[in-house]
């Protein structure tokens, strides 16, 4: 990757200049050891290297070769945005993310992995976000370490904006916030339940939710988690009286998904290149848009906003 320098980097030392860049130590010590890492106008060079405006920094900060996490395999791949420095894929619901026992060849790394293959490319799989394995949607994949490192800060610096769609059992109304500690419940590893604030294990968890539609039993929400803690959103609207809908482990099963009705749909961020604000949207999935017409509420929803 190469970065030209402009007159804020004239006369810096390139070590300086590094930090700038958001180029942790531990990267560039890396840097430093690889042959033709640190380069500058095509020369290598030390990190005391003095820069000048319109010089060439170039980083050798591409995977030399493809992680061994993820086997590739061909299987359904959405990708909604994809530069230098990122790929952000359309998660079909029931694919997990990232493999572990019992799905080691049917995980978005996977296919991604697939993806890469072909173009002959190394591959790593450094996603910033997760999704559960029922839950659908957005998912950003960082293509190198520096790019992850950014956007991990982006994240935990709340820079990034994140936002579902769900469809919730009962007629919620209005908007508002859900500001509820939540912790692990002492009967599973998995399971989190709400709880005070200085509980024990508790973690600071803030939902904020719009109703887009509400009738005939059910209930359309914009949630958008300001926290991001394992089941945030579903232990929240269960909480509120609302679980969504075919959430077996905070509800109950529907017979109308075989899945919670949950699906991230938009993500906002600042892009690693250049700092440009970028938003992408991943379509209601086909499942879901079911649910709503099976309720007699696709015509009225699409009527009065289009995601």
């Amino acid at each position: 990757m190469e970065f030209i320098v402009g007159d804020d980097g004239n006369g810096l030392l390139l070590r300086s200049y590094l930090k700038k860049l958001k180029i942790s130590s531990k990267q560039s010590a890396h840097l430093k050891r690889l042959e033709g890492g640190i380069t500058v106008n095509g020369a290598p060079v030390t990190v005391r290297y003095q820069l000048k405006a319109g010089d060439v920094v170039g980083l050798a900060i591409e995977d030399a070769q493809s992680g061994e996490s993820a086997e590739p395999v061909e299987l359904p791949l959405s990708i909604i945005y994809e530069d230098d420095d990122l790929v952000v894929c359309n998660k079909p619901p029931f694919m997990p993310t990232h493999p572990s026992h019992g799905h080691h060849y049917d995980t978005l790394a996977n296919a991604l992995a697939f993806y890469y293959v072909k173009q002959e490319r190394p591959f790593v799989f450094r996603p910033v976000n997760r999704l559960d394995r029922n839950t659908s949607g957005v998912v950003m994949v960082a293509k190198h370490a520096r790019a992850a490192s950014m956007m991990y800060t982006e994240m935990l610096n709340r820079r990034m904006e994140k936002e579902y769609l769900a469809v919730l059992e009962g007629e919620l109304t209005g908007a508002g916030i859900v500001d509820k500690s939540l912790r692990r419940s002492a009967e599973s590893i998995i399971v989190r339940e709400v709880c005070d604030s200085d509980a024990e294990g508790a973690q600071s968890a803030l939902t904020e939710y719009r109703t887009v539609y509400s009738g005939n039993g059910i209930s359309l929400v914009e949630l958008s988690p300001k926290t991001g803690r394992t089941h945030q959103l579903r232990v929240h609207m269960a909480n509120l009286g609302h679980p969504i809908l075919g959430d077996g482990l905070y509800g109950r099963d529907s017979d109308v998904i075989d899945r919670q009705a949950l699906h991230a749909y938009r993500l906002t961020f600042r892009r690693p290149s250049d700092g440009e604000t970028v938003t992408v949207e991943a379509p209601l999935p086909d499942d879901m848009a079911a649910v709503l017409e099976s309720y007699g509420c696709v015509n009225e929803y699409f009527k009065k906003e289009k995601i």
